[in-house]
């Protein structure tokens, strides 16, 4: 039998950008009961909420996708809901999860959680080794603190809690409303709405680097370490690669196509300076390594936009 054939899985978040592929995923491998909560019934900032969730759905395995997320700006205009509403969302649902006698509890942290000059590539290790980049810090310092719970209440209570830091998604489906959305959608929602215009403006000076994981390697990455890894070590998720925002920006606007010219505000913040991954862990400790090459990810990413989106 499967892993997963006998197994109740709780997916928070399934819904979402990432959750639906994990739940179709969990589907796919066997699994036949996945409870997928919605906002609207149980809020997960209130403990009785998740309380009755864990008692609705009775999971043998919890994974804990559910975020309050967003880019640059949208952290910028929300430190303190990023922060008070990730951080009760994950401390209550782990508690709860521990309460209700949850097998095992995987907890997805950010890639925020780096210090903002961390020595690249990331190692799990330089974790704790200064602040985070300003813009970010709430966010990341609130989803850190699950990595924090999870190596404490695994040393007190013996909790088979995990926690991965994946890097930046990317794929079909992804959020594309500019006032929240990661650099991939909005630069590729740009680019499809200025076809007939001569420019378009983005963000800082193009110079940072970011590492980006396509959304189905991230499920598959989750999954797998569901089924094979029971550490108190966070392990990261990413593709092992670089790419500086400038150049990311003129792939885009290649395989949009959009032949305009491409503007940069530098009044605005480049966030962190750079991002890349040491993904040795994950490999090791569960066979994870990303499939999906970048330039064909994007291609998809820009032709569900296309199809979905930028033709109504």
């Amino acid at each position: 039998m499967s892993f997963w054939a006998q197994r109740r899985v709780l997916v928070t978040g399934g819904a979402g950008f990432l959750g639906r592929v994990v739940v179709e995923r969990l589907r796919a491998a066997g699994c036949r009961d996945v409870f997928v909560p919605r906002s609207a019934d149980y809020d997960l900032v209130e403990m009785p909420a998740v309380e009755r969730l864990l008692a609705d759905a009775r999971p043998d395995l919890v994974v804990h996708l559910a975020a309050r997320v967003g880019g640059i700006g949208a952290n910028r205009q929300n430190p303190g809901r990023f922060f008070y509403d990730n951080l009760m969302m994950g401390v209550q649902l782990l508690d709860a999860s521990r309460r209700a006698g949850v097998a095992k509890f995987v907890g997805i942290g950010t890639i925020c959680a780096y210090p903002k000059h961390a020595p690249v590539p990331f190692s799990e290790d330089d974790l704790w080794n200064g602040y985070p980049e300003e813009t970010n810090a709430p966010y990341g310092l609130a989803k850190k603190m699950l990595l924090v719970m999870a190596q404490a209440y695994r040393a007190q209570y013996g909790t088979h809690a995990i926690t991965l830091f994946p890097v930046n998604l990317y794929g079909p489906g992804d959020n594309f409303d500019l006032e929240t959305s990661h650099v991939i959608p909005a630069i590729v929602r740009k680019c499809f709405e200025a076809r007939e215009e001569p420019e378009i403006v983005l963000w800082g000076d193009g110079s940072p680097t970011r590492e980006f994981l396509h959304v189905d390697d991230a499920a598959r990455g989750i999954l797998l370490a569901a089924e094979h890894y029971d550490g108190p070590e966070p392990v990261n998720l990413g593709a092992g690669f670089e790419i500086a925002i400038r150049d990311l920006a003129a792939l885009v606007c290649r395989l949009v196509p959009y032949q305009g010219r491409l503007v940069w505000d530098e009044t605005r913040p480049n966030g962190q300076p750079r991002r890349r991954l040491d993904t040795t862990r994950a490999e090791r400790l569960f066979g994870f390594r990303a499939q999906i090459p970048f330039e064909e990810g994007l291609r998809q990413t820009i032709e569900w936009y296309r199809q979905n989106t930028a033709a109504r």
